[in-house]
C-alpha cells in the first residue's frame, strides 16, 4: 500500500478555500492493509559534539551529579519514558574523524584528539564503544553505528564490527580483555555519513563502489545480522540517491536522508527563541514540505526496487537555528520552543505517511545539541517541549496506522508555502485508537469533527500541550512553563463522531477504547 494517509490528507487538503477558518473534519477510514508505524521512526542521535554526550548522557562516575555508572540519572530516567527504540552514534560529521579503538582500553591509556568539526574541542576519547553499548542496553534500544569511512579503512570498520559481535578471534579476545565476555547485538551499521559533504566529498558515483566494498567486509557473526546503510542524500539532492541506487542498491538494506528545517546554510540562521509569527509559519511550512521531499526520494527508490526491499532512514531531522548568545561556537547548543514542538509533531504526523518505505528517522539531537530532548547545566535538567511530544506519541510506536482525510483550512506562509491549521494522524494497538492533533494556528480554536468510522471510544482521555506564547520554552529556573497537562473538557463523542475543541497552537493526544 503506497502512501495511504499522505494521498488521502494531502488531496483534500488543496481544496480548501471555501471553508470557514477553523471548521476542520477528519475521517478515519481504517483499513487491513494498513502498515505497521515502525517504533524506529521514534529514534534518537548522540554525536560527540558540544555537551550531547559528556555532560548530557555521561558525566563520569566520579562526579558529584548522580549517576549509575557514570550516566546521568535524571536524564536516563527522562529518556526511559519516551521508549527509545534506537539510538545512532558517535555522529554525525565526527563518525568519520572517529578511530574507535582510541575508544577502548584503559581511560587513562586513551589518546586526546581534536574534535574539529565542532569547535576544536579536545576529545579525550572517555565515552567509547563499551560506553555506547551499556547505555543502549540501559535504555533498552538497539545501537546504531555510524562507521568512519571518510577517514578510515576497510579493514578498521571490519574489526569493530568483529570486536562488537564476535564470540571468538583476536578481536572477540580483546573485548573481553577489555570487560566484555559476551558479544553485544548490533543490528544497524551505517557505512560513513554525510559522504557528499563532512564525510568524505564524494561524488555519488565513487561513493557507491566505495559503499560496495566496505559492506563487503562487514560480516555477520554468530548470527547477528547487519541492516547496512548507506550515506544518502540531504535535503534536495536526488541525483544521489538515483544513483545509489542504481549502483549499489542491491547491496544495501537501507539508505539514510537527512533533511533540517533551517533557513539556510550560510548566514544567520535565526534565533531559537526570539521570532515572529511570520517566521514561526515560515518555519511549520518549511518543515512540512519534508513530505515532498521524502516522496521524491521514494519514487526514485520504488523505480530500482519495487518491492520496497530497501528501507528511506530519515536519520538527521529537526531544527537548526542560531546557537544561543554566549555559548561555546560551534557546540549547536539551542532552546526549545513550542513551535519546536509543533515541528516535532508535525513531522512526526508526515512520517507516519511513509512507514511502507521510511524505516527509521532520528531527531537530531538527544540532548543539548540542536532540537533536543534534555536540556542540562551542571546538575540541572530541563525536559523541552520537543520531549513532551515524543512522550505523547509513545503509543504509535508499532501501532497500526489508520488512514485518515483531513479538510482544513490552510495559513499562507512566506515563500509561498501553505501550513494547515490542523494536522492528524492515528493508530490502533491493543484494543487503544491513538489520535493525536496539531492546530497550528496562533490566534484561533479549531472545531474539529472527526468520523469514528465505527471505531469505539466509549471511554476518551488526553493530554495536551500548549502554551502562553509561541516563543515560550523551559529553562533552568522555570523547568515547567510548556509542559504536558491533561485534556479533560474539549471533546464530546455522539452519533459516531468525536468533535473536538483545540485549542490555538496546541497538540492533543486522545486515546479512545
Amino acid at each position: 500500500m503506497k502512501n495511504i494517509l499522505g494521498t488521502i490528507a494531502f488531496s483534500a487538503l488543496c481544496s480548501l478555500s471555501s471553508f470557514a477558518a477553523n471548521d476542520v473534519t477528519v475521517t478515519l477510514l481504517p483499513s487491513k492493509e494498513s502498515p505497521i508505524i515502525e517504533k524506529e521512526i521514534y529514534g534518537q542521535f548522540a554525536e560527540h559534539l558540544g555537551t550531547c554526550i559528556y555532560g548530557g548522557l555521561w558525566v563520569g562516575p566520579e562526579s558529584s551529579i548522580p549517576n549509575t555508572n557514570g550516566y546521568r540519572n535524571d536524564v536516563i530516567n527522562a529518556l526511559k519514558e519516551l521508549h527509545i527504540p534506537v539510538l545512532r552514534w558517535p555522529g554525525g560529521c565526527f563518525a568519520d574523524e572517529y578511530h574507535w579503538m582510541d575508544g577502548i582500553g584503559p581511560k587513562e591509556n586513551r589518546p586526546r584528539m581534536v574534535n574539529s568539526n565542532w569547535g576544536g574541542t579536545v576529545e579525550d576519547n572517555s565515552f567509547g564503544t563499551h560506553d555506547f553499548f551499556d547505555l543502549c542496553e540501559m535504555l533498552g534500544c538497539e545501537p546504531y553505528l555510524s562507521g568512519n569511512v571518510g577517514s578510515g579503512t576497510v579493514e578498521e570498520l571490519a574489526k569493530w564490527v568483529e570486536y562488537i559481535t564476535a564470540e571468538d578471534g583476536p578481536m572477540a579476545t580483546l573485548r573481553k580483555k577489555n570487560g566484555r565476555e559476551k558479544p553485544w547485538h548490533l543490528k544497524y551499521l551505517g557505512v560513513g555519513n554525510e559522504s557528499w559533504g563532512c564525510g568524505g566529498n564524494f561524488t555519488p558515483e565513487y561513493y557507491a563502489d566505495v559503499y560496495r566494498r566496505y559492506q563487503t567486509y562487514c560480516r555477520n557473526f554468530n548470527g547477528n545480522k547487519l541492516y547496512k546503510i548507506a550515506s544518502g542524500a540531504s535535503d534536495y539532492d536526488y541525483n544521489w540517491t538515483e544513483v545509489l541506487m542504481k549502483n549499489a542498491g542491491h547491496h544495501m538494506d537501507g539508505i539514510s536522508l537527512h533533511y533540517y528545517t533551517v533557513l539556510g546554510w550560510s548566514g544567520s540562521k535565526g534565533s531559537a527563541t526570539q521570532f515572529n509569527e511570520e517566521d514561526y509559519y515560515w518555519t511549520l511550512g518549511k518543515c512540512l514540505e519534508v513530505g515532498d521531499v521524502v516522496k521524491r526520494h521514494c519514487d526514485i527508490m520504488d523505480k530500482y526496487d519495487p518491492k520496497k526491499r530497501v528501507g528511506l532512514l530519515v536519520d538527521e531531522w529537526g531544527t537548526w537555528f542560531d546557537e544561543e548568545p554566549g555559548t561555546v561556537p560551534g557546540h549547536l547548543y539551542q532552546q526549545n520552543t513550542l513551535r519546536d514542538a509543533m515541528v516535532a509533531a508535525l513531522s512526526l504526523n508526515t512520517f507516519h505517511t511513509f512507514t511502507d518505505r521510511v524505516k527509521m528517522t532520528n531527531i537530531a539531537q538527544i540532548a543539548n545539541v540542536l532540537q533536543s530532548m534534555v536540556l542540562t547545566k551542571d546538575a540541572q535538567m530541563v525536559l523541552t517541549p520537543t520531549y513532551y511530544v515524543f512522550k505523547m506519541y509513545v503509543p504509535h510506536q508499532d501501532a497500526k496506522l489508520i488512514p485518515l482525510s483531513v479538510a482544513t483550512p490552510q495559513i499562507a506562509a512566506r515563500d509561498g508555502r501553505k501550513v494547515p491549521v490542523v494536522s492528524a494522524t492515528a493508530s490502533t494497538k491493543d484494543g487503544k485508537t491513538t489520535l493525536s492533533l496539531v492546530n497550528t494556528d496562533l490566534q484561533n480554536e479549531s472545531k474539529i469533527t472527526i468520523d469514528l468510522a465505527g471505531i469505539s471510544a466509549k471511554k476518551v482521555s488526553g493530554e495536551i500541550l500548549t502554551a502562553t506564547s509561541m516563543n515560550d520554552y523551559n529553562d533552568f529556573g522555570q523547568p515547567e512553563k510548556v509542559t504536558l497537562k491533561p485534556f479533560k473538557n474539549g471533546w464530546q463523542v455522539k452519533d459516531g463522531k468525536l468533535t473536538v475543541t483545540l485549542p490555538a497552537k496546541s497538540i492533543v493526544t486522545l486515546s479512545l477504547q
